[in-house]
């Protein structure tokens, strides 16, 4: 079984920063890409950032110049380090990674962390 566990998430003030981790472990033989989706209240899930294993990077414009997502291969870690934060980033970040399984044929599987927290608030 595939987990992945995000944290970094948290209460900041309006132009705060934050850093948020997510670790992927377990039967993985490849990480295709890793990213970040985060989810308001009453609202769709929505794409933030994502990073493949060539190092492309992909933002949405809502975050472009603010945001920048980053991958270390030794831990299957992506973080999304966050600044300039608004009151509009309020949300749960999920975590999400596309994952080659050790099954033959090779399957790929999208797999979701269970969300963290973060809140901007005066």
């Amino acid at each position: 079984q595939v987990q992945l566990v995000e944290s970094g998430g948290g209460l900041v003030q309006p132009g705060g920063s934050l850093r948020l981790s997510c670790a992927a472990s377990g039967s993985i033989v490849s990480i295709t890409s890793m990213g970040w989706y985060r989810q308001a209240p009453e609202k769709q899930r929505e794409l933030v950032a994502f990073i493949t294993s060539g190092g492309i990077t992909n933002y949405a414009d809502f975050v472009k110049g603010r945001f920048t997502i980053s991958r270390t291969n030794v831990k299957n870690t992506v973080y999304l380090q966050m600044n300039s934060l608004k009151a509009e980033d309020t949300a749960v970040y999920y975590c999400n990674a596309f994952i080659e399984l050790p099954t033959r044929p090779s399957r790929y599987v999208g797999y979701w962390g269970q969300g963290t927290q973060v809140t901007v608030s005066s």
